[in-house]
């Protein structure tokens, strides 16, 4: 399990190190820099996959999703003075890590070096990297390390230089992929690679989600949730029937779902007391065939190491935010999740289920964690370039 997250010089997160559960609910008012702590983490993910670079570059650059404010808040600023840029006493960079039980990893993105020759500008630079054992970086727990184009890797004899020089645009997560000289690596790809994100699922009339699809099984939700009657048909024959139909009671009493085959292609129905034949999924409201996207993405039956949900109450009515509550607490026994949501009902109602429940606001221009002092913040360091 994720023990800390960390992020420094991105957007408006100038220096935020947060603490983790099981579960872990971030909240705060609108531009108080929920998204740009829920697009970190999928940055992070980006780079098990190789794509941290491309998704910078996605953004805009380097440039456009550095931290704009000074490299640090001065007392004037406090007072209500004006921000004034100073001389940098540290490189330009926007690092990201996590620390969890077994391992930790940081990157540290800085500025390209000027090349007449290259049409890339916008792509940053991976300046270092370290993968360590347990939840704080130090000299003694280093497994792996990578500075510019080199990395080095830990073994019972001490550290072998890897054998040739990493690219700039490259994580030495996908570049070195020996299992004998570097195990943890290929562990943490594979964890990074696992992390699964809920994102704005659309509910609207053309929505992926009430088409039907191929029927094939589905152990894993897609993300725009096109799968979803695949999905819960593969719960339902891979064991996890009672877990279905109790959370389909909890929102909506009385009612069942069903999956029809119609010529080898999957379509939902719901069937409700009173009604004399049940719904098609295009009659749904988006309320309810939402509800069901997170029914599926929570039940599946291939939990993932880390689950993500970005404002999972839109277009829920209040009262299938208790059983929204519910679903995701039940799910904490398989997966870590981190649930960013501005609903009061939402949060309170996983409060009261034991998440760890963070709020964020801007000080200065600045996110900050509401009541987190210095002495307050988990233990953190980041890899020397």
């Amino acid at each position: 399990m994720l023990r800390t997250l960390a992020v420094e010089g991105y957007r408006s997160l100038r220096r935020l190190v947060v603490p983790l559960e099981a579960v872990t609910v971030v909240t705060g008012a609108n531009g108080s820099g929920k998204s740009s702590l829920y697009r970190a983490l999928r940055l992070l993910a980006a780079a098990g996959r190789d794509g941290a670079v491309a998704a910078l570059a996605r953004e805009g650059g380097l440039p456009s999703t550095l931290w704009a404010g000074p490299e640090t808040i001065g007392r004037a600023v406090k007072e209500g003075g004006p921000a004034q840029g100073t001389v940098r006493a540290g490189p330009v960079s926007l690092r990201l890590g996590f620390a969890g039980e077994d391992f930790g990893y940081a990157i540290d993105f800085g500025l390209p070096q000027p090349a007449r020759s290259s049409m890339f500008g916008r792509d940053p630079e991976i300046k270092a990297e370290s993968v360590w054992s347990g939840t704080v970086l130090r000299a003694g727990s280093r497994l792996s390390e990578r500075r510019g184009p080199s990395v080095r890797l830990r073994s019972e004899t001490g550290w072998t230089v890897f054998e040739r020089s990493i690219p700039a645009w490259a994580s030495m997560l996908s570049e070195v992929g020996d299992p004998l000289l570097a195990p943890e690596l290929l562990a943490l790809r594979d964890s990074l690679r696992g992390w699964r994100f809920y994102d704005h699922v659309r509910t609207d009339e053309s929505a992926p989600a009430r088409s039907s699809v191929v029927g094939t099984r589905t152990p894993v939700l897609a993300a725009d949730g096109s799968d979803l009657a695949a999905a819960l048909r593969t719960i339902v024959e891979q064991g996890g029937d009672a877990r279905l139909h109790v959370a389909i009671d909890r929102a909506f009493p009385g009612s069942r779902i069903g999956v029809e085959d119609r010529g080898g292609r999957f379509a939902l129905l719901l069937t409700q007391p009173g009604l004399l034949r049940p719904l098609k999924v295009e009659e749904l409201s988006d309320g309810t065939l939402r509800y069901l996207l997170w029914v599926a993405a929570l039940l599946s039956e291939r939990p993932a190491e880390l689950l993500v949900l970005n404002e999972p109450e839109t277009s829920l009515h209040p009262s299938l935010l208790g059983p929204l509550a519910e679903l995701i607490a039940d799910a904490a026994a398989r997966s870590q999740l981190i649930v960013v949501s501005h609903s009061t009902e939402l949060v309170t109602a996983l409060a009261a289920r034991g998440a760890l429940v963070h709020r964020l606001e801007k000080q200065y221009g600045e996110t900050v964690l509401l009541g987190q002092g210095m002495l307050d913040e988990p233990p953190w360091h980041w890899p020397a370039r």
